[in-house]
């Protein structure tokens, strides 16, 4: 297909969207729920046209060289199929933001003015790999009332086609418009620049995926992006840390799954901590995560490779982390200032004036204390799912869930008033 027909296409989609969006706007949330549940039963119906698909994925993946925390974010076992259908039904038993009335108030010349959760219209998403994203965002954006126009990546296509088709069919048995969750059906390239040029159909757009992809969009974008470049997540260990805690939590930040844009990056350590920082540095080179520590770390352990400036601003997403000592609270928050791409953040710590300090002055979406930087995710903040992580400062900010997906109208009720 030429990059001037995928544009026909894809202005096509824009369109079925836009007229979706407009029957989704007022649709009742009893119709929502019912497609979000049936989507989840035929999910685990499909089991086996789902594995199917996935292991065409793998294969090609494998076969491509992808490295295996790359590979690991796109496989599918019947867990995760599991997790994707429990997914959908956690969604659907969300209450319904569209509606709400978040304020009113009455004038004095009596008119009542109500400020009222609205849908935002379409929303273009635009992620990498991870082929659960097709559901989570799907799903997100049926429930806050908006159609969607998901492209996921070439790696997840079979994967992605399989999942999408279950969310149709769902949809169709809550009598809503299929067009309500459409997937772009091309590995064409053209396609993302289509979307990124869609101002007139797409209202705002959300890159999930690398920072390749990331920086293209926020560059390129006629549309307004939801989106972070990165996860360089920090650990900072207070030299008022439980040690046992520490190194529970630290282990599990870095490699419950390498993977992800809330694994831990760099480990900050209190210099007031070095008695127990061999310690901390040896529990992830035993869990076979390589350290790269700056000049004190390297004399924690023979294993410690020497960190470059590189390393602090590295999202590896792999068994690697960077590590340095600090000067307690304020030197880490200078290096989070420094190095930081705004993500998530976790001190860890039994000093509360410490971790209100810290909780302050890191100027990040997601700050933590005492909690493993794996939470970041919008199901384990209770949003059901999320679309994504947001680092930046307008409109939504972390987990993007469903309060998140909406906007807001004012609807003003008079009697008559005239303005004098």
């Amino acid at each position: 297909m030429t990059d001037a027909a995928t544009t026909v296409d894809m202005e096509a989609m824009g369109k079925r969207a836009r007229a979706a969006a407009r029957v989704l706007a007022d649709a009742p949330t009893e119709a929502k729920n019912l497609a979000l549940i049936a989507a989840a039963k035929l999910i685990r119906q499909g089991k086996a046209d789902l594995l199917a698909a996935n292991a065409l994925d793998c294969f090609a993946a494998e076969a491509k060289g992808l490295t295996p925390a790359m590979i690991d974010r796109l496989k599918l076992d019947d867990a995760r199929i599991e997790g994707i259908a429990k997914g959908l039904e956690a969604i659907a038993h969300l209450p319904d933001p569209v509606g709400q009335v978040t304020a009113s108030w009455t004038r004095p010349n009596g008119l009542n003015i109500a400020r009222v959760r609205t849908p935002l219209g379409v929303i273009g998403v635009i992620y990498e790999s991870r082929p659960n994203v097709t559901a989570d965002a799907g799903a997100l954006c049926l429930k806050a009332g908006n159609a969607v126009i998901l492209r996921g990546g070439s790696e997840s296509f079979e994967s992605s086609k399989a999942i999408h088709a279950k969310l149709v069919e769902g949809l169709g048995h809550a009598g809503l418009p299929e067009d309500a969750i459409q997937l772009v059906m091309t590995r064409d390239r053209a396609a993302v620049g289509a979307m990124l040029g869609m101002s007139d159909y797409i209202d705002v757009i959300v890159p999930r995926g690398g920072r390749s992809l990331v920086d293209r969009v926020q560059k390129e974008s006629r549309v307004p992006v939801f989106a972070h470049l990165e996860g360089i997540c920090h650990v900072y260990v207070d030299g008022a840390a439980n040690p046992d805690m520490a190194e529970k939590i630290l282990v599990n930040a870095k490699m419950r799954r390498t993977g992800i844009c809330g694994a831990a990056e760099t480990l900050l350590i209190d210099r007031r901590a070095r008695d127990f920082a061999p310690r901390l540095v040896k529990a992830l080179l035993d869990a076979g995560c390589e350290v790269r520590g700056d000049e004190e770390v390297v004399t924690l352990d023979p294993r410690v490779k020497p960190a470059t400036d590189e390393d602090w601003r590295t999202e590896y997403l792999d068994a690697i982390i960077s590590a340095k000592f600090v000067g307690g609270v304020p030197g880490a928050v200078e290096h989070i200032g420094a190095w930081s791409s705004g993500h998530t953040e976790s001190i860890l710590t039994e000093d509360i004036a410490a971790a209100e300090q810290f909780l302050k002055q890191v100027d990040s979406a997601i700050v933590m204390h005492n909690a493993s930087t794996q939470f970041a995710d919008g199901g384990e903040f209770g949003m059901g799912a999320e679309i994504g992580i947001a680092t930046g400062r307008i409109h939504a900010r972390g987990p993007v869930g469903l309060e998140q997906l909406t906007s807001f109208k004012y609807q003003v009720r008079g009697t008559g008033q005239v303005r004098p």
